[in-house]
């Protein structure tokens, strides 16, 4: 059974809802939870690339970093006090991150929500879920959110 699950968060209803989901499941089966949300990653090109004015690009980034590990904080008032879950940021592209992090941590099971985006801007993206649940070597559950199961 899945011990060891990775979930995906970026905030949305839908991950929200993999949260919650992930931690009954890992309640089920004494595993451990990880969750992690990927952060985008910054140069000085992002910002005029030295033709503007000078930006400590290090210095965004970490405000970055701090942002999303103060949304992960919160998320982890979603799970049980009583169940181990470790929150983690990480920094690039949401899939690529993913999928390395499966591997890294040992991960037998990734929960991510169906959407993060909105419809609208996946279509022109692309899915983070579907290119993690193509690109992943262990079974992924993409979760969708409460309120479209109930539309459905």
């Amino acid at each position: 059974m899945f011990r060891r699950v990775l979930v995906a968060f970026d905030g949305s209803t839908h991950a929200k809802q993999a949260l919650k989901d992930a931690a009954e499941l890992v309640q089920l089966t004494g595993g451990e939870l990880t969750v992690i949300s990927v952060a985008p990653p910054l140069s000085a090109w992002a910002f005029g690339g030295g033709i503007a004015s000078p930006l400590n690009v290090n210095e965004i980034q970490e405000g970055i970093e701090g942002a999303y590990s103060e949304g992960l904080d919160k998320a982890l008032a979603l799970v049980p006090e009583d169940l181990r879950a470790v929150p983690k940021v990480l920094i690039g592209r949401p899939a690529e991150e993913i999928v390395k992090e499966v591997g890294a941590g040992k991960h037998d099971l990734v929960v991510i929500g169906s959407r993060g985006r909105g419809e609208v801007k996946s279509l022109f993206l692309g899915s983070v879920s579907l290119q993690v649940s193509q690109a992943c070597p262990v079974p992924v559950l993409i979760v969708h959110a409460e309120a479209d199961v109930a539309r459905s």
